[in-house]
């Protein structure tokens, strides 16, 4: 994993290296910590505040080179807004917002955790760290060459905290998550000649080191199974399709039902026979990033030792055009018995978590199932890049889902469902058909998915306009976003972990 952003903790008082970031609101003031680093500083900052008529609004910054009476060689003051407006969801923001004005050259920082009301809390200052994390991340490793501007930000980052026992031990926490958002990021952003369905499931293999236990099915193990919707899929590929199961056994009680994750791993998708248009098929090396949310995801609930019982399952395939691969017009048999006849072959992702559902509902019995996919074009439509779709057959998963998206800022935004929707996915030749047309597509495809979770409580996500593409925030300016990864590890946390 990429980590060019390395964090310490400091005391407040410590002297600052390199470049200070201090905080301040449209107030213009400043903590007490901050105050005596500016002591010696004169009007400098008020001079250039003026100047560059910044009024402490959230989001802006004032960058002042060798100013004069202050230690350090370089100083960022950041605002946060009205005065007492910032929320502990807006930490993490901040921190990625103080890294994003930093640049390239620096090699240390100093960012005081303080507010103008005072000392940041433990859990802030750590949110703060991760958001610099989060933020320094680029994904680089195929260069040769990189201009000044788009080189990784390489440095030291000395938190300088009020109490520095307490926010080290709070970011422990928050750092192994923030590791799991990179190893997604890290799994999205790979090209698809390195990352195909073997060399993926090695890679989650790895969480073994973690004491996770993975399993791995090849072509032969999922056809024992009955697994012929997501073989389907991969049948045109030179590169056999996987499932990869992990389980993390973290719970009091190794006996409790698990809660379980499944995750789309279309390495690419060429759409098969039903060929997608040549621009920005590119892109779609990214249509794994469910599993890399579910890798990301056992990873961060292993390393931080999550006392919870959790069951992650990818299928992981290629979907390509060869004289081998399915048509239009195919009847394919799911694990389940049921049967799904191909209208379109670019309707995949359903075709392998058809199965892959199946299995984990019927294996492992968890306590609910979140599964999540780059499934369709039409979740952007309908939502853009803003939110994930929510598709559930729970009340209570689904608003347990929402708030943790309210407080993590992965926010989700929940669709119908209905026996309506079923008419529009009746074949005249089998049980189902995997397309039903334009219209509701979202919709649809995750009626279609309902049918594979037997009575379980299960929630979709559909991640399309989220995970991959989507725009530059104050923590993420990478292509692959890790989505999802934060979410479920706040849900966990929230509502499933074994009270100590």
């Amino acid at each position: 994993m990429t980590d060019a952003v390395k964090v310490g903790f400091v005391p407040l008082s410590t002297a600052p290296k390199g470049v200070l970031v201090v905080f301040t609101d449209e107030s213009m003031k400043f903590g007490p910590a901050s105050r005596k680093h500016l002591a010696n500083a004169g009007d400098v900052v008020k001079r250039a505040a003026a100047a560059a008529e910044f009024k402490g609004k959230s989001g802006s910054a004032l960058d002042i080179l060798a100013p004069q009476g202050v230690k350090a060689a370089r100083l960022i003051v950041v605002g946060t807004g009205k005065a007492g407006s910032v929320k502990d969801e807006d930490f993490i923001k901040l921190g990625g917002t103080a890294t994003g004005k930093i640049g390239s050259n620096a090699s240390a920082v100093t960012l005081v955790a303080e507010l103008p009301g005072g000392a940041m809390k433990p859990h802030q200052a750590a949110a703060l760290a991760v958001g610099a994390r989060l933020r320094g991340y680029k994904f680089d490793r195929y260069k040769t060459k990189t201009k000044d501007k788009d080189k990784a930000l390489v440095a030291q980052f000395s938190v300088a905290v009020a109490d520095v026992a307490a926010a080290r031990k709070a970011f422990t926490r928050d750092a192994h998550v923030a590791n799991g958002v990179v190893l997604a990021r890290e799994l999205v952003n790979e090209p698809p000649n390195v990352l195909y369905p073997a060399e993926f499931a090695r890679r989650a293999a790895q969480l073994r080191k973690l004491g996770v236990k993975v399993e791995i099915f090849d072509v032969k193990a999922m056809e024992k199974l009955g697994m012929g919707a997501l073989l389907g899929v991969s049948q045109g590929s030179y590169h056999p399709g996987r499932m990869v199961v992990m389980r993390w056994n973290g719970a009091s009680n190794k006996a409790d039902k698990p809660v379980a994750f499944v995750g789309k791993g279309v390495c690419f998708d060429t759409g098969g026979i039903s060929i997608k248009p040549a621009g920005s098929m590119e892109e779609m090396k990214g249509d794994m990033a469910g599993a890399a949310c579910v890798v990301g995801l056992m990873h961060a609930l292993a390393a931080r030792k999550a006392k919870v019982n959790a069951v992650g399952a990818i299928g992981i395939v290629e979907n390509m055009p060869d004289g081998n691969a399915q048509r239009p017009g195919d009847i394919v048999k799911t694990m389940s018995g049921q049967t799904i006849e191909i209208i379109n072959t670019d309707a995949e992702g359903r075709l392998v978590l058809a199965d892959v559902l199946w299995y984990v509902t019927q294996k492992h019995k968890p306590k609910f199932i979140v599964d999540l996919a780059t499934l369709t074009g039409a979740i952007l439509v309908a939502l853009g890049t803003e939110y994930a779709g929510l598709f559930s057959n729970n009340d209570q998963l689904s608003e347990r889902l929402s708030k943790s998206g309210d407080a993590t800022g992965e926010r989700v935004w929940r669709m119908p469902l209905g026996p309506e929707f079923d008419k529009q996915i009746d074949s005249k030749f089998a049980d189902m058909k995997n397309a039903a047309g334009r219209w509701g597509g979202s919709i649809t495809a995750a009626q279609l998915l309902q049918r594979f979770v037997d009575n379980t409580p299960w929630a979709h996500l559909d991640i399309a306009g989220t995970a991959m593409g989507a725009p530059a925030t104050d923590i993420n300016t990478s292509w692959g976003s890790g989505y999802g990864v934060r979410l479920l590890d706040h849900l966990v946390a929230q509502h499933y972990e074994t009270k100590r």
